[in-house]
């Protein structure tokens, strides 16, 4: 991008919202009605009324599925769609590269390596269950991130965006072996490790959607208070310092946010890839390159396009059940090619 466009406009009207609100929460009730049992909208209307009121006469036969499975799943799956895809809207941005992600930098592979740890020897936390599981993922995630970004400028000063994927790609590989090494020696935990590897949301509860909810808003505070930083990212380094961007300090803090909210993710719904670089990219074939747009889109985005991949998940072989992983891999296996054609960045 020649260094005197300018990013201008700013964000959507109050319309623009709305209807993003109305699409999400219709894809919502679809994923909430339908699945190896389909549910009928009145029954959701009529359990979902008899939990806020506390009407047991209003409850249906379908009602402990949807109250106690489907909502806290559904809730959980759209909130890691909007998580996943804000993390790699905010990646490309610091990076200034479409392919960038949470997984292709390597950084969603070092959150799964502390989650497998943490399974494999029962790391627990005092009053939170899964605690050990959510601490130890963030932690391996900042970690990555820190061991990818220093052999990165160790292999090149300039810490071009190109050395960073192709390290982060490398990194991925290594921890993807130490997690078959981990699975090796797992004895009887191997099946739980190895279906939660491939990522899935099921057995969610709202404890599960508490701990995502509270980390997406602490974290995409930050990152969306820092739109206009990005968008002068987009005109390079030396530019934004040019126009008083503390390039350093604004890189370290959104770094830090993406790591915390994909440990967060991973730890919970396991390695779910592709979302954060396919919502991204398809959000900004539609709002453009201005942040102040596009990272509150892409979470919509993101939302609908993973309670899509687990409502395929959950009906295409029904009554058995995907991984949601492996319907986003394999979308995204094939939006990548043609994200990479598009960018013309070979090499």
């Amino acid at each position: 991008m020649p260094s005197s466009t300018v990013i201008r406009g700013g964000g959507f009207r109050p319309a623009a919202y709305g209807a993003m609100l109305l699409g999400t929460a219709f894809v919502f009730i679809i994923s909430v009605c339908l699945g190896s049992v389909s549910v009928p909208l009145r029954d959701v209307f009529a359990s979902v009324a008899a939990a806020l009121s506390g009407e047991k006469q209003l409850l249906t036969g379908h009602s402990d599925i949807i109250l106690s499975v489907r909502i806290p799943r559904v809730l959980c799956v759209a909130l890691t769609g909007a998580s996943l895809s804000l993390c790699g809207a905010a990646m490309q941005g610091i990076l200034r590269n479409p392919l960038a992600d949470g997984s292709t930098l390597g950084v969603s592979g070092g959150a799964s390596l502390g989650a497998v740890l943490a399974i494999s020897f029962g790391s627990r936390l005092p009053f939170f269950g899964g605690g050990g599981v959510v601490v130890t993922a963030i932690v391996f995630a900042f970690m990555s991130l820190a061991v990818i970004l220093g052999l990165s400028h160790k292999l090149d000063r300039s810490l071009s965006t190109n050395t960073i994927i192709l390290t982060g790609i490398v990194y991925s590989m290594f921890v993807s072996s130490i997690i078959s090494l981990v699975i090796a020696f797992a004895g009887d935990k191997v099946k739980t490790i190895t279906f939660w590897t491939m990522g899935s949301l099921a057995n969610t509860d709202y404890l599960n959607v508490l701990t995502i909810l509270t980390a997406l808003l602490l974290c995409a505070s930050l990152i969306l208070m820092r739109s206009r930083e990005l968008n002068a990212f987009a005109l390079g380094e030396d530019n934004a310092r040019s126009v008083g961007v503390n390039v350093k300090r604004v890189k370290l803090e959104l770094l830090i946010a993406v790591s915390i909210l994909i440990g967060v993710c991973v730890s919970i719904g396991g390695t779910i890839g592709f979302v954060g670089l396919v919502s991204p990219h398809m959000t900004r074939m539609l709002t453009g390159p201005n942040h102040k747009r596009l990272l509150s889109a892409s979470m919509f985005f993101g939302a609908c396009f993973l309670m899509l991949a687990d409502l395929l998940s959950r009906t295409i072989v029904r009554p058995m059940e995907l991984p949601v992983g492996v319907v986003t891999s394999f979308i995204g296996a094939v939006a990548f090619v043609f994200i990479f054609k598009k960018s013309g960045r070979v090499g």
